[in-house]
């Protein structure tokens, strides 16, 4: 538990101190590894979690629901994120809606997220789940990265104050860590019941295929998707599923 609370709030930390060293990345290396990330965490959801939920649950069809639930509702939450989610990146020299938002609801919003899936990290919904979340570790953080990146280069051009954005990053990245805590302290005592973490991974599911087929799908200018984007989305299904075949 400490070392995937630490694992995840490094990996926040190192994506906004990147941004901080290099403010712009617009090179084709940085989309792929958009794609590899997003099409390991679809891959990840699709083989391990999707079937550890349903296995866990004995009304399929509301955690079905549930999971759509989740897939809009990220649609939601994204108006507020600006796609930070999924690597989406504020240029200056471009017109978006951000400048609208306030780079602290933008904070809160995406610490929302991080927060449910630090819950997911630690909190399975049976004890087979729990001894295979290694690969949903790894999904996460692929996509933490990016996600801090991104954040960064948007509440530093509204703030205009490094200091701020700063202790903004800094409250992005306890944010999963957190949810770890509050997960493993509400599962263990019982305070929760099964049911309503199955509920909230559903959730949770859902906005991961939210997430992971926008970056898969729609990262590209006119969403063109050529033979090297599709390689290394293949590349990141093989990944995800090497990797769930290893630890079974």
């Amino acid at each position: 538990m400490l070392l995937n609370a630490f694992i995840l709030f490094v990996a926040a930390v190192s994506g906004g101190v990147f941004n901080m060293i290099i403010p712009e990345q617009k090179g084709h290396g940085f989309q792929l590894s958009l794609v590899f990330a997003g099409s390991y965490l679809f891959s990840i959801t699709i083989i391990h979690l999707i079937p550890e939920l349903y296995a866990s649950s004995q009304n399929t069809f509301l955690i079905s629901i549930l999971i759509l639930a989740g897939f809009f509702l990220q649609q939601i939450l994204e108006y507020f994120t600006s796609g930070i989610e999924h690597g989406h990146l504020h240029h200056k020299d471009k017109q978006h809606h951000h400048s609208r938002l306030s780079a602290f609801t933008v904070v809160s919003a995406l610490s929302i997220h991080s927060f449910l899936e630090g819950t997911l990290v630690t909190n399975p919904v049976n004890q087979a789940f729990h001894n295979q979340n290694s690969t949903l570790l790894v999904g996460i953080l692929l996509h933490k990265i990016p996600a801090a990146y991104a954040l960064m280069s948007i509440v530093t051009c509204q703030l205009k104050s490094r200091q701020m954005a700063v202790l903004l990053l800094l409250f992005f990245a306890v944010a999963s860590p957190v949810g770890i805590f509050f997960g493993h302290i509400t599962y263990r005592n019982q305070l929760i019941t099964d049911q309503t973490f199955a509920i909230l991974f559903a959730l949770v599911i859902g906005s991961f295929l939210h997430i992971s087929t926008t970056i898969v799908f729609e990262s590209s200018p006119q969403h063109a998707f050529g033979i090297r984007r599709f390689s290394v989305a293949i590349i990141g299904a093989l990944a995800a599923i090497i990797s769930e075949y290893l630890l079974k």
